[in-house]
């Protein structure tokens, strides 16, 4: 099966790419995001540095990619997910846009394997019930479609994430 799911750090993942829940400056932050940036090492912010000189800041649903430095990934790819702002702000729109946009710069860069971390999840209060079925149902639809990506990784940090994927990832 193309989609799997497990527990762990998304920094150890050996793949093609890793995927940051990134915040739009693409500097570092918090959870996944500052767990990248602390595994990658400094070439991963100088390759975000460069792309926010290029293009400025990275709007919510849209996806860059960089280097990973130092992670035995080849990529990261860094989209910003939505915050949640009680359902009614398009929050489901760019969740879902934020995995869509992720795997084409996947596919474009010629990745076969690629993690996602739960998307929004945290910090940005997303509830993960919901996040997990916008993430499996975006992934499965766009893998009909997309025979390039032979797999798909959900890395969930956390006990609840992990029961979530699965269980959306069981009733496909």
């Amino acid at each position: 099966m193309k989609l799997k799911c497990i527990q762990g750090d998304i920094t150890t993942f050996e793949g093609d790419a890793i995927v940051n829940a990134a915040n739009s400056s693409l500097m570092g932050g918090g959870g996944v995001d500052g767990a990248i940036h602390r595994a990658g090492g400094p070439e991963i912010l100088e390759a975000c540095k460069q792309i926010v000189e290029q293009q400025g800041k990275c709007p919510p649903g849209h996806a860059v990619i960089t280097t990973a430095g130092k992670i035995k990934a080849k990529f990261v790819i860094h989209t910003v997910g939505p915050i949640w702002r009680g359902g009614t702000n398009n929050e489901a729109e760019t969740l879902a846009s934020c995995y869509k946009n992720a795997l084409n710069l996947a596919v474009q860069n010629d990745c076969k394997t690629i993690a996602f971390p739960n998307i929004s999840t945290g910090v940005y209060g997303y509830p993960k019930a919901e996040a997990a079925k916008i993430a499996v149902a975006t992934v499965r639809d766009f893998l009909k479609h997309e025979q390039a990506i032979e797999s798909v990784t959900f890395v969930c940090f956390d006990d609840e994430n992990y029961k979530l994927t699965n269980l959306e990832l069981e009733n496909l």
